[in-house]
């Protein structure tokens, strides 16, 4: 499956609105592919990614229930909350990136250049440091801490900009994106909630994200 990622316009403030100007012809995908270890908690979610030539903006609509969030800061264990995720490999080398967001716009993020195969070769990985995450702008509709947890029904957005300068330590040059294809997965979670689930843009063939052979293609234009 492919993706085609819109230059958009990057001016002003960022923002969590879903309907913001900015994001009108930028393409919409699904995250459709629910793990059945999961149980019957399948929320209904939506993205969109755009760049701006040497950015990258995302944006996730999330209809949700069962909604809690308490890890904040850099590096923490955000998937355990009610979290989106956006994984790329941006070179072709199997070696990619892990963003992932807590409803509360907490953000973990690793350069991880081999999936390993534990407990014989553990994961290999970087942490992106404060520095680089400090470039990394996160803005939701939710406050950093919801506890306790949103059982009733309701939406949520998360949206994020993330300049390859805060990349390119890791993964070397990787700018102008127009006519690049890079690979990519989607992914919302809540591993800690009343009612886990693990649902994907592109499906993953174990409850794992960590697999890079199961993302699709995102072309650049």
């Amino acid at each position: 499956m492919k993706y085609n990622v819109k230059q958009m316009d990057m001016a002003g403030e960022l923002t969590a609105d879903w309907d913001a100007d900015r994001w009108v012809a930028v393409e919409t995908l699904a995250l459709t592919h629910f793990r059945d270890e999961g149980g019957d908690q399948r929320p209904a979610v939506r993205a969109r990614l755009g760049h701006g030539g040497s950015t990258l903006c995302g944006i996730f609509h999330v209809n949700d229930r069962y909604v809690r969030s308490v890890r904040t800061g850099f590096q923490a264990d955000v998937c355990n909350d009610s979290c989106v995720e956006f994984f790329f490999e941006p070179a072709g080398d199997g070696a990619y990136f892990n963003f992932e967001f807590s409803a509360g716009g907490a953000m973990l993020c690793h350069y991880v250049r081999d999936i390993g195969l534990p407990p014989e070769r553990p994961r290999d990985f970087i942490p992106l440091s404060d520095a680089e995450c400090e470039q990394v702008r996160v803005v939701s509709s939710l406050p950093p801490i919801v506890e306790p947890e949103i059982t009733e029904a309701m939406v949520w957005t998360l949206a994020y900009r993330i300049p390859l300068s805060a990349l390119e330590p890791y993964a070397g040059e990787l700018g102008p994106l127009p006519n690049k294809t890079w690979r990519a997965n989607f992914y919302k979670c809540g591993s800690q909630t009343s009612h886990p689930h693990y649902g994907s843009w592109m499906p993953v063939s174990e409850k794992n994200f960590h697999m890079p052979e199961c993302f699709g293609d995102i072309v650049f234009e």
